[in-house]
């Protein structure tokens, strides 16, 4: 019984598009639906070891688009213009890199944008540092507190002192009527009795 003979077959471009220049090393991983594209007078180079991830596209402008040896690109990256991918770096899924370098064995996060000049990034600066007093809050609520204390009990002082002279005022007029009745009995009018604020005549202070 024979064995079949082994053969080496070129690999296949069917599951990813290629245009323009495209140079790709031997050892390169290339996962279906990438896009590697070149304008005149640009130039996508791949080289050995490197992973390309599905749906990941690759367009050469103005210059070269080149991926270092044993690189990484994630699925769906956007690679635009002359982007140099270091060696052993690795790009994280859905990450847009225009114009840019990543360094050898440099790390970037999925989804992050690098080399958009249009949408500069607003870091915080020190000078924009605000810093607020942890016992703020209980300060001002500890003066409130006894703010209002202080004006409660201002209040209840005065509407205790206005409550006194008003039941002074009614008790000295009622004295000075009934006064009055006693020094001028004949007077038309002392005739009528002056009745306190129960309906009743009181006593007459005047008598022992």
């Amino acid at each position: 019984m024979s064995l079949r003979s082994l053969q080496l077959r070129p690999i296949s471009t069917s599951h990813y598009y290629v245009s323009g220049d495209v140079t790709i090393q031997a050892g390169v991983a290339i996962a279906p639906g990438v896009l590697l594209q070149a304008d005149p007078d640009s130039q996508i180079l791949i080289k050995s070891g490197a992973c390309i991830g599905i749906g990941a596209i690759l367009h050469a402008h103005s210059g070269l688009l080149e991926i270092g040896e044993g690189a990484n690109v994630g699925a769906e990256v956007l690679l635009i213009g002359q982007v140099q991918i270091g060696a052993n770096a690795c790009i994280g899924a859905g990450t847009t890199i225009l114009n840019s370098t990543i360094e050898p064995g440099q790390l970037v996060p999925p989804g992050s944008l690098i080399g958009d000049a249009s949408r500069p990034l607003n870091e915080l600066q020190a000078t924009d540092t605000v810093i607020y007093p942890a016992d703020t809050k209980d300060q001002s609520g500890s003066s409130s507190f006894f703010t209002d204390a202080g004006q409660t009990g201002t209040a209840d002082v005065v509407s205790e002192r206005e409550e006194k002279s008003t039941r002074m005022n009614v008790y000295g007029q009622v004295y000075v009527n009934r006064m009055f009745v006693k020094m001028f009995p004949h007077h038309p009018r002392s005739l009528s009795s002056l009745p306190d604020q129960n309906g009743s005549n009181p006593e007459d202070p005047w008598d022992d």
